[in-house]
């Protein structure tokens, strides 16, 4: 990454426009905004050539172990059908050595319908292959994966069959998975480079897996400058504070699965022990169930500041009240609108449209809404969720998809503007004093609104030194 002109954390941003007031330069040092004005001279110059300078984006709901493992893997989201998986597995296992491990992943059932043994073996007839639902809560094995890794004592997450056989499908088993399988060293230069390309400075790491392992994983790629954005970091237990501040420490994530829905005092003493831990908590709704429980055990311990929601993907008008009088936040990923609209519009009922990813509706009641990706599950460009935010359309034909629920361009780009430790709160601003935590357009705000493209960004910025230069 490009951290020329940087020196100590020194650094003159000249000729951009903040909020609105063109002809500004921003003096920078240590990190942090130190004057802005006119006619400002220093060294190591950075010429805005009258761009919008913003706060830097946050994603307050992603997956970088995952992502990372996905830049990796065989992607079939876009398979027609059966034959289409065999043609794009085989050709992908043409390059590989006869018993190389090969990952897929994105697979719906639209495509094919359910993968059993018997089809994951046709796909896969060399190679110990493991596929992973869209969702991400399910892997499918074939027979040679299958026997590559130790199903003795397996866990209640590998799916037997009637005569106690697995049957090669494994839910919400990721960290069981990673045992048996062993780890790749992750490589996050890449990833790191796309996001600051992106204008992103700061994610939130959501995954219930993160433990002291993936803690280390993730803080070394900070130390290494690999992953250069600031990180918060969720779990589904306790997690050790990072010594050096290479992490943050994020809500307590609680994953609800709406089939196996555990008793609602498991619930509520997940939340009371996030509450010991000092933590708010974060709780995975995609359906009307997982929210109704949600909220229900919410009403029986209470909710504190930093409580979230996470997805929000189906919210009824009448629970927008209740919502609400808890004072939760919304952290939502209206990119899946696009991505999967077209699905949406053939699967959910028509009435139930308006309640898929929410926005306009949250807003006006005044609860606080964010924007994030979600990635891998989608791609991780905020400007295809805020776009999706505004247009409500379908990718491909172009549908409307709950239009009532869109947003401004503002308002869209204002969800990716606030900080991981207040998401959905008030946006960030380029103020002195605050965080050199930027993203320089290359076109005023008000050229730039309409487009809410990843071609504007010009510049991201983190701590004060250059982490991307288009």
């Amino acid at each position: 990454m490009d951290s020329a002109g940087t020196e100590g954390g020194s650094l003159l941003i000249r000729n951009v426009e903040i909020a609105g007031r063109p002809n500004l330069d921003v003096r920078i040092a240590d990190g942090w905004i130190r004057e802005i004005g006119t006619g400002l001279t220093g060294r190591n110059e950075l010429d805005g050539r009258g761009g919008a300078l913003i706060p830097g984006l946050t994603d307050h709901h992603i997956h970088l172990l995952s992502l990372e493992a996905a830049s990796r893997s065989v992607r079939l989201e876009n398979a027609r059908d059966f034959d289409d998986i065999v043609r794009i597995v085989q050709t992908f296992a043409s390059q590989l050595q006869d018993g190389a491990w090969i990952r897929a992943v994105g697979y719906h059932e639209r495509i094919a319908g359910p993968l059993g043994l018997p089809e994951l073996d046709i796909i896969s007839p060399r190679h110990p292959i493991r596929i992973q639902h869209q969702t991400g809560a399910l892997w499918m094995l074939n027979s040679l994966a299958l026997r590559s890794i130790s199903t003795d004592g397996d866990p209640d997450c590998v799916e037997k069959d009637k005569k106690n056989r697995p049957t090669g499908r494994i839910w919400r088993g990721d960290r069981w998975l990673r045992r048996q399988l062993g780890t790749t060293r992750p490589q996050f230069r890449k990833i790191g480079e796309r996001l600051a390309g992106y204008g992103i400075t700061s994610l939130t790491d959501a995954s219930v897996t993160n433990d002291h392992t993936s803690a280390a994983i993730l803080a070394n790629a900070r130390r290494q400058g690999d992953l250069p954005q600031h990180l918060m970091m969720m779990s589904g237990g306790e997690l050790a504070r990072s010594p050096d501040g290479a992490y943050e420490i994020g809500p307590v994530k609680i994953i609800l699965d709406e089939a196996n829905l555990p008793p609602i005092d498991s619930m509520c003493e997940q939340i009371r022990s996030a509450r010991r831990w000092g933590r708010a908590v974060a709780v995975h709704c995609v359906t009307y169930a997982e929210l109704a429980f949600t909220l229900a055990a919410f009403e029986s311990e209470g909710t504190q500041p930093g409580d979230r929601l996470e997805h929000g993907a189906l919210i009824p008008w009448d629970a927008i009240s209740v919502i609400k009088s808890m004072n939760l936040t919304v952290v939502t990923q209206s990119a899946f609108v696009f991505e999967r609209g077209a699905r949406y519009l053939s699967e959910v009922l028509p009435q139930e449209i308006e309640d898929l990813y929410r926005c306009r509706s949250l807003r006006d009641a005044g609860i606080g809404v964010a924007g994030s990706s979600d990635a891998p599950y989608t791609e991780p460009n905020p400007w295809v969720g805020m776009r999706s935010a505004v247009e409500r359309r379908a990718a491909g034909d172009n549908r409307a998809v709950g239009s009532a629920e869109g947003i401004t361009s503002a308002e869209a780009l204002s969800l990716y503007l606030t900080g991981a430790r207040n998401p959905g709160g008030a946006p960030r601003g380029v103020v002195v004093g605050g965080a050199a935590d930027l993203c320089l357009l290359n076109e005023p705000i008000r050229d730039a609104l309409p487009q809410l493209s990843e071609e504007l960004v010009a510049a991201t910025i983190v701590s004060g030194h250059i982490v991307f230069m288009a």
